[in-house]
C-alpha cells in the first residue's frame, strides 16, 4: 500500500554496530514493507520493527531498493507466521485469492514474500 508510517527499527548495521532508531515504512504489505533508514544494512540480516502500538516483529532484510541523500530503502520480510504479522500495520489486506495487481506491483518492487533463500556474497 502506498502509505508511509513511522516505525522504530533496531538491529546491527553492516559494520555490526547495534542501533535503535526511528525509520519510515512505505509500500506496506502483509509480508513486510520498504524501510527507509540512515544506516547501511546487510541483505540477509535480521532487524526488529516496532509499530506505533508498541508491537515488535523480526524481519529479514531481503533487498536494498534505493539510496537517496544518505537514506537507504530496504525491502524487509516479516519472519513470524502470517497470523501474527498480518495485523502489524493495522490494515486489513485483501485475501490472497483476490490480491491480483497489488501482488504483481509488490513483486516487481522486490518486497513481496520470497519463496527461496538468499545468499550473500562477500567481496
Amino acid at each position: 500500500m502506498a502509505l508511509s508510517v513511522p516505525v522504530g527499527l533496531s538491529g546491527e548495521d553492516n559494520q555490526k554496530c547495534p542501533f535503535t532508531m526511528p525509520a519510515k515504512a512505505t509500500n506496506l504489505n502483509r509480508y513486510g514493507a520498504a524501510i527507509h533508514v540512515s544506516r547501511q544494512l546487510s541483505v540477509g540480516s535480521t532487524v526488529r520493527v516496532r509499530n506505533n502500538r508498541g508491537t515488535q516483529l523480526s524481519a529479514r532484510v531481503v533487498a536494498q531498493l534505493a539510496v537517496s541523500n544518505g537514506v537507504s530503502a530496504y525491502g524487509i520480510e516479516f519472519m513470524e507466521p502470517g497470523d501474527i504479522s498480518n495485523g502489524f500495520w493495522g490494515i486489513s489486506f485483501p485475501s490472497l485469492e483476490s490480491r491480483g495487481a497489488t501482488a504483481q506491483v509488490a513483486e516487481q518492487a522486490g518486497i513481496a514474500r520470497r519463496k527461496h533463500s538468499f545468499s550473500i556474497s562477500r567481496a
